[in-house]
């Protein structure tokens, strides 16, 4: 698989600037995006960077490390673009979750190698200190929202927030992986990636009673 579409762009870049870390993570980035994780390892992002094989073991204990790295600053980024597109339910909550679906969409097809970081490079959490208090405050934007909509409806017909989120997430989830990513045996659709996603979510929102008519915030 292709991370991109200009090939692996991982020639020598050398080690100048005086931050080995930044460095390091900047070449974690770039492999990430060429081959995926399962193409990542630690002696070739010092290569990239332009040290020794020995010099980021200063940083990273080995290449899980380094690549849960990449992903804790992926969710941060991730959070702050969905928080931006929710933009606290304006102009009306349900438009605001559209934005927040094409949001989760157009991340993982402008930012590949977070987005692989994040989700397929198999890191445990719980080895990493912050990796997932930074994933929890991405799916806290999609929760809230969530909670924002069901909000709008009689208590005895609210349904859990938390699983609200987690099939909508599972929904944008599903069609990044399947249809938005940079991969050429992907399956062809007839439709934007955004038009299937809003519409499997509007039927999911039709379903509980959230959309039809706008709501006003």
């Amino acid at each position: 698989m292709n991370w991109t579409r200009q090939g692996p762009g991982t020639e020598r870049r050398g080690y100048h600037h005086g931050n080995l870390r930044e460095a390091l993570v900047e070449a974690a980035i770039a492999l990430i995006a060429a081959n995926g994780p399962a193409g990542f390892t630690i002696a070739e992002a010092a290569r990239l960077a332009g040290v020794s094989p020995a010099a980021p073991y200063r940083h990273f204990r080995d290449a899980d490390a380094l690549i849960a790295e990449v992903a804790l600053r992926g969710y941060e980024r991730f959070a702050e673009v969905l928080t931006k597109a929710w933009n606290d339910a304006r102009p009306d909550p349900v438009t605001a979750f559209e934005a927040l679906g094409r949001a989760y969409l157009a991340f993982a097809r402008e930012q590949p190698a977070f987005y692989a970081a994040m989700f397929e490079a198999r890191i445990a959490a719980e080895d990493h200190p912050g990796l997932q208090a930074a994933g929890d405050r991405a799916f806290a934007v999609l929760r809230d929202a969530a909670a924002r909509l069901a909000a709008d409806l009689p208590r005895e017909k609210r349904p859990p927030a938390m699983m609200m989120a987690l099939h909508i997430w599972s929904l944008s989830h599903g069609i990044a992986s399947l249809f938005v990513r940079n991969d050429p045996s992907r399956r062809k659709l007839p439709m934007s990636p955004e038009d299937l996603l809003e519409a499997g979510v509007l039927l999911y929102l039709q379903s509980l009673g959230l959309a039809g008519a706008k709501k006003s915030a």
